[in-house]
């Protein structure tokens, strides 16, 4: 079975719910149901890792530590790309390299996705021109001044409008699962949650 290569950009001040979120659910996810099934990847759809601009650990909000599988310049190809928010999202926004490696990345990628305020990220790497969005209830302002003519969703919890998005922080769990399910079927997103404990 072809793996899914999901990565999840992380960087300094990123919100430790917006990727460990995706991360849990992509990692839990097993094509066939029930407990047996999660004590091996055999039947994993997604290979889930953490990309960074270097290899340097990195410090999360508040403080968690947290080190990259992989770097800008050694990652494996990404077929889901997932780009989470945070108080450091505002340093990247006028970051040439990082705004690059999202636009390329994303240009490679099947899917492209964010959480919370990295929609600001994919809005001033020009991925949102023309789209439906969403993003944190406070990013909103900042989303429109990058993505002007993107439609903006504010009471949406995700938006699915060829690239994904989600609203803050624990939105991106029910993000996830909406994509799990899209590429692997209700079933599996069903016992995915289940799995986790997660009302869907």
């Amino acid at each position: 079975m072809d793996k899914i290569n999901a990565g999840i950009f992380i960087f300094d001040g990123v919100e430790v719910l917006d990727f460990a979120g995706p991360f849990e659910v992509f990692s839990r996810t097993r094509l066939v149901p029930g407990l047996e099934s999660r004590r091996s990847e055999e039947s994993a759809p997604f290979h889930v890792f953490t990309v960074a601009k270097t290899h340097g650990p990195l410090v999360a909000i508040g403080g968690l530590t947290v080190t990259p599988r992989f770097s800008f310049e050694d990652t494996p190809p990404i077929h889901l790309l997932v780009v989470p928010g945070g108080f450091g999202v505002r340093g990247l926004l006028e970051d040439p390299a990082t705004l690059e490696w999202i636009r390329r990345t994303a240009s490679a990628a099947r899917r492209t996705s964010s959480v919370c305020s990295g929609a600001l990220l994919l809005a001033r790497a020009g991925l949102l021109s023309g789209r439906r969005a969403t993003t944190h209830w406070s990013s909103f302002d900042r989303l429109a001044e990058l993505a002007p003519d993107a439609k903006l969703e504010r009471d949406s919890r995700f938006v699915d409008d060829g690239v994904w998005t989600s609203a803050g922080v624990a939105a991106g769990i029910d993000l996830a699962f909406h994509i799990v399910e899209t590429l692997c079927g209700r079933d599996v997103a069903d016992d995915t949650a289940r799995y986790i404990e997660y009302p869907r």
